[in-house]
């Protein structure tokens, strides 16, 4: 079937960021609406342990919405009663999503429970080690919400992150299943409980849908969440393979539901919701995180705004092109800059340790944008100050914009 609509580099680009919640003034004070508004649109938020700035999860959100308190995800993520409006699961990779996307998410537990499309040291745990994973499963059903450290029976130190215990391997099968779900987290750590004591039973009541109706409402979500995008695009969003995303692009499509579409200088043919509504312009600025929605998928970042970006955090120092924690700058339509941040809670600043502008640069007014987020970003962090150390041109630049705002 030919495409039915066409779309300039720049349309697509401005589809995207409206899609992705960045063509609406900040509010003046966050509450908890906003923040899940925002997660519905997005569909969700990706979970992960580094904490260079602030963990991963919190940071798309102040990119959209501005300063707000982190109690209100925390509350939304993993707080009892009606306040609870996310779960966690494999959404892509770990990540909090809306309650109401529970149960497009059945099928890819049933499937963890054949050992289907789950690593496969945890598959082959789950047909080796049944007896441990019910032994797990009746302590967390007597005791309530548990972390893996409080069932380990191991006696030595554990070594690297991927030398769990019989008892993590046991809890993480559990989770991928369905048997488990995080109930809260203490630090870093998750609290795993039965889902019928931490997710509401008007959702678990709630018909699972067959697999292929699951999947297609999963690329529809990501359709509305990406604004446009090619079949890899669409299907990386919710980590759903080839052989399950092509057959459904095929069916939301003969349906009207999805529509095909071309864009310039893209090879591959793309999708779009019907009627797709392209703003006149987009403005902007917002620094984003490596896990940010807009830009996880690298191939799609480059083709969407000519950039190229690689996270450096396990590359030698020697060999970093860029830095340790590089948060890519959009600012109205394009990502015009890299600068490696890190939070330096215990001097109180947010320590600038290199400023990066794309070919096109940053012009006097980008710049002061790049510095006004800056500052935000460092009170919403609850740190006194900018510290810029590094000594590229583009920093002289900043230092200048800082000193406009105040900030020497």
């Amino acid at each position: 079937m030919p495409a039915t609509v066409s779309f300039s580099l720049k349309q697509a680009r401005r589809l995207a960021l409206a899609a992705q919640g960045f063509n609406g003034r900040q509010p003046p004070t966050v509450n908890a609406s906003h923040l899940n508004r925002l997660i519905e649109r997005l569909g969700l938020l990706q979970i992960d342990s580094v904490n260079a700035v602030v963990r991963s999860h919190y940071l798309p959100l102040f990119s959209r919405l501005g300063s707000y308190h982190s109690d209100l995800l925390d509350q939304a993520a993993w707080s009892s009663g009606r306040r609870r409006t996310l779960f966690e699961y494999w959404g892509h990779e770990a990540s909090l999503l809306p309650l109401s996307m529970y149960p497009l998410l059945g099928w890819r537990m049933q499937r963890a429970k054949r050992g289907e499309d789950i690593y496969q040291q945890l598959a082959k745990f789950g047909r080796e080690q049944q007896e441990t994973i019910r032994r797990v499963l009746t302590a967390v059903e007597e005791r309530g919400a548990l972390g893996a450290g409080s069932l380990s029976t191991r006696e030595d130190k554990a070594g690297p992150w991927w030398d769990w215990s019989a008892e993590k391997h046991a809890l993480e099968w559990l989770f991928a299943a369905g048997e488990v779900t995080v109930a809260g987290r203490r630090g870093f750590e998750r609290l795993y409980d039965l889902p019928e004591r931490v997710i509401p039973a008007a959702i678990l009541q709630q018909p699972t849908p067959g697999e292929a109706e699951a999947q297609r409402g999963l690329l529809l979500h990501a359709a509305q969440a990406l604004g446009v995008g090619t079949e890899k695009d669409l299907r990386d969003y919710f980590r759903l393979s080839p052989a399950d995303a092509r057959p459904r692009l095929a069916e939301l499509v003969e349906a009207g539901q999805l529509q095909m579409c071309e864009v310039a200088d893209w090879r591959q043919i793309a999708y779009c919701l019907p009627e797709p509504k392209v703003p006149r312009k987009v403005i902007a600025s917002a620094l984003l995180s490596p896990f940010d929605s807009l830009i996880w998928e690298r191939s799609r970042t480059e083709r969407l705004f000519d950039f190229r970006y690689r996270l450096e955090i396990y590359t030698p120092q020697p060999k970093r092109v860029y830095g340790y924690y590089v948060l890519p700058f959009l600012h109205n339509e394009r990502i015009a800059a890299r600068v490696d941040l890190r939070a330096e809670r215990a001097a109180g600043q947010l320590a600038v340790h290199a400023v990066h502008e794309e070919e096109s640069g940053l012009d006097e007014e980008g710049m002061l944008a790049l510095a006004l987020n800056l500052r935000r970003m460092a009170g919403w962090l609850g740190l006194e100050r900018v510290q810029l150390n590094c000594q590229r041109e583009s920093a002289g630049r900043l230092r200048v914009a800082l000193a406009r705002i105040g900030i020497a």
